[in-house]
């Protein structure tokens, strides 16, 4: 599977953000974001992620139709906000995003002990710390299969352990064929991966 973009725009509130970008990633391949704030990091994930529309060029994949047909249906997206609900228990809020996304992998428990929370799966996920709650947002990752994830600072409120125990699960997830685009200020660990600098919008 190959995922391209060809002279890429983005828009939000109907001004242009970003134009002009291109990149072409394989299995195994992962694209840094990097820019200051409001470059359009944010946005060109967005775009990506289904979750705003390509205001010029064009996105695909090449190959995995079958299982993908769309830009879209291949992505876990992790944005800034963790997406879960505070009144629900940790692992309430995995499944219903493993129910959602299809493609089960993880059970609710194995993920949370992959990120080292394993015990409070029972808990409200509003009882949480913020470093918590970034983890249990990366623990959703883990319990559907999706060959893209598109994280938008997703080391924000972990600690180093964490981080680097994050850093694996990016590395195996490239070891296993899949794809990464993140956008960052911070170092992620990931060998290899392609820079994509994003200017400051006009």
């Amino acid at each position: 599977m190959r995922l391209i973009a060809e002279n890429l725009g983005g828009e939000r509130g109907g001004e242009t953000i970003f134009s002009g970008i291109n990149f072409a990633l394989g299995k195994g391949q992962a694209l840094i974001v990097t820019g200051p704030n409001g470059a359009g990091k944010s946005t060109l994930l967005r775009v990506v992620a289904g979750l705003l529309p390509v205001a010029a060029g064009r996105l695909l994949i090449q190959g995995g139709a079958e299982d993908f047909p769309s830009v879209a249906s291949a992505c876990h997206y992790l944005g800034h906000q963790n997406a879960m609900k505070t009144a629900l228990s940790v692992a309430e809020n995995l499944r219903f995003w493993r129910d959602f996304s299809g493609a089960d992998f993880l059970s609710a428990e194995q993920a949370l002990a992959t990120v080292g929370l394993d015990g409070i799966g029972h808990l409200p996920f509003g009882y949480l710390s913020t470093g918590q709650r970034r983890r249990a947002a990366i623990a959703k990752l883990l319990v559907s299969r999706r060959p893209l994830w598109l994280l938008d600072e997703p080391t924000a409120g972990l600690d180093k352990a964490s981080e680097e125990r994050f850093g694996g699960l990016m590395r195996e997830h490239l070891d296993e064929g899949g794809i990464i685009i993140a956008a960052t200020h911070l170092p992620l660990g990931i060998e290899g991966a392609t820079e994509l600098r994003m200017g400051e919008v006009d």
